[in-house]
């Protein structure tokens, strides 16, 4: 929980607030919620309802922990988002939060502007909107609305199905999901950090895991800065230590924030020397399994873990598909590519055969992801169709979401900066790089398809 202030500062200024956590930080936290009469212990932040996670949630008659009766009603939620955000394409899904969880009102501000919703049935309705830079002068009015004395004193009962809902807080169920492909240069790099990427934006605590000993992801996520092996930060601590050993480097210790995407994202790196440590690994007894366990420590602090993968059958392959519950195959459908999966395909039976042995179900294939695919028009409308027809040979269904070869996703990767003529990578998710580019929104579809296969859409 942040830091409450008990004397809120006597004015907000928006432009103080530079992305989503300061947002929380200055307006919500240290501005609003102690101008609206709400103590420490009359609101929740970051509450899991369900496949529901609320950013605020706060009560008129109330204390932390929740006691769930009649008496006790949540009573407003607030959801803050990135002031590069329109928040218009997040009112259908405060709508959402408030329906399912027999919540009043909605507050919803990127800090440049606050908007509050009021909850009529099934339907919300604004019933005020201010500036960010107005607050100050339409406090009064906010607090006629949502303000915890006149919430008090309304009737806010809450019915049976919203009262079964909040037996659920807490409750969600980690999703783990590889993406793998035996053959190199068909984007799964690209994939794991930019759907990582979407997935965080929608509010979902995202870790990325890196099993391939190239590194690529790792230096997609902005975690290689150091120029020589002196200033190596990463190999006194990465994927391996964690794989090493059953009792010590959970994943809370090697875990590192990455800041390629804001909010920021959870990254266990790897590291090149992971390479020469492999037949160290293959001859503990329990290196196969001791990612399933590490996670398994870990499923509260997460919602969506994404593994990336090396291009081979190797046994980090092996351990990321014994570790994940979902799969996604990334593939540019060239003939090369479509002929690899007929070795996926045999290599998901024989992990799913291990899998068996440990009592975990077998792997759950969302599908083939079409990717860096050719965004000519004749291609996509003749080779295209066909080459999908391919896949179905292989068992393997496709998904809808395609993900288009263009510039903009390699140049997000390939930022940097210069500080005494050393030039410092700075990757970007193209969400951070272009938010409203087309490859941004094929990433984003790809997030909505994903989390509605594995049941976290909200």
């Amino acid at each position: 929980m942040q830091e409450f202030e008990e004397n809120p500062p006597l004015e907000f200024d928006p432009e103080q607030c530079r992305n989503e956590s300061e947002v929380e930080s200055k307006l919500i936290v240290q501005y609003l919620l102690p101008a609206l009469g709400y103590r420490p212990n009359d609101w929740h932040q970051e509450v899991a309802v369900g496949s529901i996670r609320l950013d605020f949630l706060a009560f008129a008659a109330q204390v932390i922990p929740f006691v769930l009766d009649a008496n006790s009603p949540l009573s407003v939620a607030m959801e803050a988002k990135s002031p590069k955000q329109n928040l218009d394409l997040h009112v259908r899904k405060l709508g959402r939060y408030l329906s399912s969880l027999n919540i009043k009102y909605g507050l919803l501000t990127n800090g440049k502007e606050i908007r509050i919703y009021a909850r009529n049935s099934d339907t919300i309705q604004l019933v005020f909107q201010c500036k960010g830079r107005e607050i100050q002068d339409e406090l009064n009015a906010v607090k006629r609305l949502i303000g915890r004395e006149t919430l008090k004193n309304q009737d806010h009962s809450i019915d049976t199905n919203s009262q079964a809902s909040l037996q659920s807080i807490g409750k969600d169920e980690m999703k783990v999901i590889a993406v793998y492909h035996n053959k190199g240069g068909v984007g799964k790099t690209t994939t794991v950090t930019n759907l990582a990427a979407a997935i965080r934006k929608r509010g979902k605590r995202v870790l990325i895991i890196d099993l391939d000993s190239q590194a690529n992801t790792t230096f997609a996520t902005g975690l290689i800065k150091f120029e020589d092996e002196e200033s190596d930060n990463l190999k006194s601590c990465y994927v391996y230590h964690l794989l090493k050993s059953e009792e010590l480097f959970p994943v809370s210790e090697v875990a590192r924030k990455s800041e390629f995407c804001d909010p920021p994202i959870s990254v266990i790196p790897a590291h090149i020397q992971l390479m020469e440590k492999e037949v160290e690994l293959g001859r503990l007894d329990f290196t196969r399994g001791t990612l399933v366990e590490k996670l398994k420590a870990a499923e509260s602090d997460y919602d969506v873990v994404i593994i990336d993968t090396p291009p081979s059958l190797n046994l980090y392959s092996k351990i990321a598909l014994i570790a994940c519950d979902y799969l996604i195959i990334p593939s540019d459908l060239k003939p090369f590519a479509n002929q690899g999966l007929q070795n996926v395909s045999t290599f998901i039976k024989e992990q799913n055969t291990f899998r068996r042995y440990v009592s975990k179900p077998a792997i759950e294939v969302l599908g083939v992801l079409p990717s860096k695919i050719s965004t000519n028009a004749k291609f996509f409308q003749s080779t295209f169709p066909k080459r999908k027809a391919a896949i179905n040979r292989y068992g393997f269904n496709v998904l809808d979401s395609v993900i288009s070869e263009r510039e903009d996703l390699a140049k997000c990767a390939e930022l940097s900066y210069t500080i005494d003529d050393q030039e410092i990578p700075d990757p970007k998710s193209v969400f951070d790089f272009k938010p409203d580019s087309p490859s941004a929104q094929e990433f984003d579809a790809l997030a909505t398809e994903v989390l509605q296969k594995i049941g976290l859409v909200v």
